[in-house]
């Protein structure tokens, strides 16, 4: 047994089996903003400046709008949600997930140098954020990271773009992750950030894992009871009681607790309940099975000593590991060492 970081945030054939059958001799394309213009039929509302001004609870505030120059800022229908995304820059498309408790704003520090040489596309995931809040269905599949995934193709699909780059944090990397078991001919490089896989995670847990990462099993308890509590205290306590980010701006702060709304409450706790329940059995069937694209893997030391269990878990995983980097951050490498990042990026997604 493995001893697991925590996550603690200081901290017959299917319908896609014959997709990808059908893909997998395709030319790989990567479009640029001039050919990725989102069809009208799916955009369902564009933010102006002027919103920014006259409804901040919907839209967020000119302050945050601030940190995304030149990105659109958009409200985009799937067919099994409504997706909230920022999107700017150019050049080939670079898909960049969130995780919990936050939403595509995690990555202020990053999209904009990023967008100068990438078409830099930011959603927030279904139930966070400002995205939609769908309905379980049956045994969570709604808030499985299938179903996540499958957002995030047809958001990318919108946008004109069939294959990309993906860099994936917290709940989005493990939405990432499925993502390039599900559409392998999609994703043309991955980076994961601080995610260990889930069967991985589920199959070594302990009891410091269990202390350190207790909202893991909190938030997967039958609703309504999580939802109850956490939505009986201030947004801001709640976010603020575990350690954060240390460089994240009061702007980005103030942003998340916006967004930590009794919908978000419960879309996260869906989010959980999924992954301790569906996605283990779908990540059991496919517990054989490595991702196949180039892997880039970043994680936060935590103030420890750099260890092996990154490298040695991925490689059981992903059968292209390019490299595993450790950091000397906190869980959040993005914002407390966002120049790392960069150029780890720049040099991994050009190579």
């Amino acid at each position: 047994m493995t001893n697991l970081p925590s996550e603690q945030h200081d901290e017959g054939l299917s319908r896609r089996g014959l997709v990808q059958v059908l893909a997998a001799g395709a030319a790989v394309t990567i479009a640029t903003p001039s050919s990725a213009q989102p069809g009208s039929s799916a955009v369902l509302a564009e933010a102006t400046s002027a919103d920014y001004v006259r409804d901040p609870t919907h839209w967020g505030s000119p302050e945050v709008a601030a940190l995304f120059p030149g990105f659109k800022h958009i409200d985009m229908r799937t067919k099994g949600a409504n997706i909230r995304l920022r999107h700017g820059g150019s050049g080939p498309p670079m898909l960049m997930l969130h995780g919990y408790p936050n939403n595509h704003v995690l990555w202020h520090a990053l999209a904009a140098r990023l967008a100068q040489n990438y078409h830099v596309v930011l959603p927030d995931l279904r139930g966070y954020g400002d995205s939609s809040l769908p309905e379980p269905g049956p045994n969570l599949i709604n808030y499985s990271f299938r179903n996540m995934a499958e957002d995030m193709i047809e958001v990318m699909a919108n946008l004109g773009h069939q294959s990309f780059y993906l860099v994936g944090h917290d709940r989005g990397a493990r939405v990432s992750h499925r993502m390039c078991m599900d559409y392998p001919e999609r994703v043309l490089k991955l980076c994961n950030l601080d995610m260990l896989p889930n069967y991985h995670v589920w199959t070594n847990a302990n009891r410091n894992w269990a202390l350190n990462t207790w909202h893991w099993l909190f938030m997967a308890q039958p609703d309504p009871f999580p939802e109850t509590m956490m939505s009986s205290v201030p947004a801001d306590w709640f976010l603020g009681s575990r350690n954060v980010a240390k460089n994240r701006p009061k702007v980005v702060a103030d942003e998340f607790i916006r967004c930590w709304t009794k919908k978000t409450i419960y879309g996260a706790c869906r989010d959980y309940r999924a992954g301790a329940r569906i996605d283990f059995e779908m990540d059991t069937a496919d517990k054989d099975r490595q991702i196949t694209m180039p892997v880039l893997i970043l994680w936060g030391t935590r103030g420890q000593p750099p260890n092996d269990v990154f490298p040695t878990v991925w490689r059981k995983f992903a059968s292209n590991l390019v490299d595993v980097q450790p950091l000397p951050t906190g869980h959040y490498l993005q914002e407390d060492a966002p120049d790392q990042c960069y150029d780890h990026f720049v040099k991994f997604f050009k190579a």
